[in-house]
C-alpha cells in the first residue's frame, strides 16, 4: 500500500499515545512534519494496553505493552505514522514497517524529584538519621540495581517501590508524602516544561539510562516509502548511531525492555569535531548487590546512515560483560 501527500490532500494522521507526555512530543514531531511535507498534521490518540493495566510493566510484557496498538493503527492503515519513545521499542524491527527517524535526542538522564529539595546523597543520610531508609519510587529495575548500588556504596540502605502513573501521579507521591522520592526521566520533564521540579540530575558516571532513553521513534509503514522519504528530514545521524550501539548491546544480552539493563553511548568532542563515540553498559541485581559494568570507545560511523560501527561496538560489549557474568544477573530474558 502506498499513498501520496500533497497540497489538497487529506492530513497526515500521527498515532500516538494518550498521556500527555506522549503527545506533547508527538505535537512536536507534527510541526516538524508539517513543515517538511507542506501538509497538515493530525494526532490521532490510541489507547494502548500498558496505559489501561494497573499491573507492573515486567507482568505485562515490558514497555513494549505501549507499542503494540500503535504499531497495529499502522499496518490497518488506521494512521500514516507514529512516534514512540524509542526505550518503548523492542530491539527486534518487523520487516513491514520503517524506523523512518530517530530526531536529536533530549537529555537521556534519570531525574530525581526528592521532598526538600534534596539531592540523592542528602535525602538517603536524612531518612537514615531518621531511623528508616529512603522510600524512593520506581517501576524500573534496571534504577532499583543502580540506586540500591549508590547507596550501598555510602553505607546506607534505600526501600525501592514499585509504581505506575503518569508524571503528576508519581510527582503526588512525593507531595503527599507517601514516598521521599521518584525518578523519572528529564527527557519527559524537559518536554512538558517541568524540568525545574527535578532536585538532582543523576550523572550517568552513577545511573545509566535506559537504552535510547531521550530519544524518539518515527515510525511508519514500510510500503510507503514516499512518506518514508519524507520523514528521514527530522533523523539526526549521531542519534540514530548512539542508539543504534546501546540497542545492540540490550538485544545481544538477550533483555527484555524491562531487564535491569542501563546504557549510554556518548559522542566524544575534540574541539569542533566528533572523533569517537563511548558506549557504557551495566547490569545488575535489582538489590544493587552486583553490578556488571563496562565501557568500550570506537570510531564515529564515517557516514549518515552506517550502522555496522555501532552495531559492532553494542556486540562486542555485551560479549565482555557476559564473560562477566551479566546473563546471571537479568530476571527479564527476550520478549
Amino acid at each position: 500500500m502506498s499513498t501520496t501527500h500533497g497540497a489538497g490532500t487529506r492530513p497526515l494522521r500521527l498515532g500516538t499515545r494518550r498521556s500527555t507526555l506522549a503527545t506533547a512530543q508527538s505535537a512536536r514531531v507534527a510541526e516538524q512534519v508539517r513543515q517538511v511535507t507542506g501538509v497538515p498534521v493530525e494526532l490521532v490518540e490510541i489507547t494502548t494496553y500498558g496505559d489501561t493495566s494497573r499491573e507492573h510493566l515486567a507482568q505485562i510484557g515490558g514497555t513494549g505493552v505501549f507499542v503494540t496498538a500503535l504499531r497495529e493503527a499502522l499496518l490497518s492503515g488506521r494512521i500514516d505514522f507514529a512516534v514512540h519513545s524509542l526505550k518503548d521499542l523492542p530491539t527486534t524491527q518487523p520487516p513491514e514497517l520503517t524506523l523512518a527517524a530517530v530526531p536529536p535526542r533530549e537529555d537521556p538522564r534519570d531525574a530525581l524529584i526528592a521532598r526538600d529539595g534534596l539531592g540523592f546523597e542528602r535525602l538517603v543520610r536524612s531518612a537514615q538519621a531518621a531511623g528508616r531508609p529512603a522510600r524512593i519510587g520506581t517501576g524500573s529495575p534496571r534504577r532499583m540495581a543502580q540506586l540500591n548500588s549508590w547507596a550501598r556504596g555510602l553505607g546506607r540502605e534505600i526501600e525501592a517501590t514499585p509504581i505506575r502513573g503518569n508524571i503528576d501521579t508519581r510527582i503526588g507521591y512525593v507531595r503527599s508524602g507517601e514516598l521521599d522520592a521518584v525518578v523519572l526521566a528529564a527527557a519527559g520533564l524537559n518536554r512538558i516544561g517541568r524540568i525545574d521540579e527535578a532536585t538532582e540530575l543523576l550523572t550517568p558516571d552513577t545511573v545509566l539510562p535506559a537504552p535510547g532513553q531521550g530519544a524518539l521513534a518515527v515510525e511508519c509503514a514500510t510500503s510507503d516509502a514516499h512518506l518514508a522519504a519524507q520523514l528521514a528530514a527530522l533523523d539526526d545521524p549521531h542519534t540514530r548511531a548512539a542508539v543504534t550501539a546501546e540497542r545492540t548491546l540490550l538485544a545481544a544480552l538477550e533483555a527484555g525492555c524491562s531487564a535491569p539493563v542501563g546504557a549510554l553511548a556518548d559522542l566524544l568532542v575534540d574541539g569542533q569535531a566528533v572523533t569517537e563515540m563511548r558506549l557504557r553498559g551495566v547490569v545488575g541485581t535489582p538489590d544493587g548487590k552486583t553490578l556488571v559494568q563496562l565501557s568500550t570507545t570506537g570510531p564515529v560511523p564515517a557516514s549518515a546512515g552506517e550502522t555496522a560501527t555501532p552495531q559492532r561496538m553494542g556486540r562486542e560489549l555485551a560479549d565482555e560483560m557476559l564473560a562477566k557474568g551479566a546473563a546471571g544477573l537479568m530476571g527479564e530474558r527476550a520478549l
